[in-house]
């Protein structure tokens, strides 16, 4: 799930938020009425990088396989016919059963369990009743939260047949995401990978959103370091060892520039155009990095689908 500072508290017309069972470990916004994260609010404003000691990495490892896990339950849901309200469904019942509770769920009052965002849809899409239409490409976005430890990926995929423009967006997003990670090691410093991923964007013609970035992550949804994706951004920090964060570009077809229904979340493009996004959680090593969220082997994952 990408971040942005400031996020409306919303009155959903959507379905009721799907309970929880007790037994399963909450994150702290879970039960506040404005979904507030008092531990993430505590730090607000530092630029303080946590280094995760062997037992926090492992606990990351950990969460991130079972996200995973729970995207690829996602994955094999997209076709034309289905609602993203019905992935979604799908999505709480994969982390009830894997002992999860689904980061989203009442983030800032957000109310459903994932992100499913469609066509001109940059990020934050609320699960809907609208079928997924032959032509739409979607981007479906998991965050799961195990044992004191958030894992945070997310993947676009073509719903049947698309067209030429679509894969074109599609593919360049995925190689922006990849070539950035590719960079990851210590004594980088976080701003280099916008210019990375924006260098890739211009060079098939696409553009790079500018309001939501990659985060922090591990006992907190969101935290430093801030990862925009966007060339000559400002961010602070220097990779080391143990840090864990995500990098998640979104790619618009047209221009970068969003703005935001008045659900308070759906960030879209303005001039109507296609976006697509990727997303992995990253730990930084000794030597490079480990994809947390890295896709399993044998996954069953349709031939359309990377």
């Amino acid at each position: 799930m990408s971040w942005r500072s400031h996020h409306c508290p919303i009155t959903s017309p959507f379905m009721p938020m799907r309970p929880v069972p007790s037994y399963i470990q909450r994150p702290d916004y879970a039960d506040h009425p404005l979904g507030t994260s008092l531990s993430e609010q505590s730090l607000k404003g530092t630029s303080q990088i946590k280094v995760l000691s062997p037992e926090e990495i492992e606990g990351m490892r950990v969460v991130c396989k079972l996200a995973r896990e729970v995207l690829d339950v996602a994955a094999m849901m997209v076709r034309a016919g289905v609602t993203t309200e019905e992935i979604d469904h799908a999505v709480h019942l994969a982390c009830i059963s894997r002992n999860c509770y689904p980061s989203p769920l009442n983030y800032y009052n957000f109310p459903k369990s994932s992100c499913t965002s469609v066509n001109e849809v940059i990020c934050h899409g609320i699960p809907d009743r609208r079928p997924l239409q032959d032509g739409d490409i979607v981007n479906v976005d998991i965050t799961v939260y195990h044992n004191g430890y958030h894992g945070d990926l997310n993947e676009t995929f073509y719903v049947g047949e698309v067209d030429e423009g679509a894969i074109r967006l599609v593919q360049t997003t995925f190689e922006c995401l990849m070539q950035a990670i590719d960079e990851v090691k210590p004594g980088v410093r976080y701003r280099e990978l916008g210019n990375i991923i924006q260098k890739h964007a211009q060079a098939n013609g696409f553009s790079v959103v500018r309001s939501y970035c990659g985060h922090g992550i591990h006992r907190l949804f969101h935290t430093a370091p801030n990862v925009p994706h966007y060339a000559k951004n400002k961010a602070v920090g220097v990779m080391k060892p143990g840090h864990v964060f995500t990098i998640e570009p979104m790619i618009c077809e047209g221009g970068w520039q969003d703005e935001t229904w008045p659900d308070g979340w759906t960030a879209v493009t303005r001039d109507g155009k296609r976006s697509a996004q990727f997303e992995h959680t990253l730990l930084v090593t000794e030597t490079g990095c480990e994809i947390l969220t890295r896709r399993l082997e044998h996954n069953g994952r349709p031939h359309f689908m990377f």
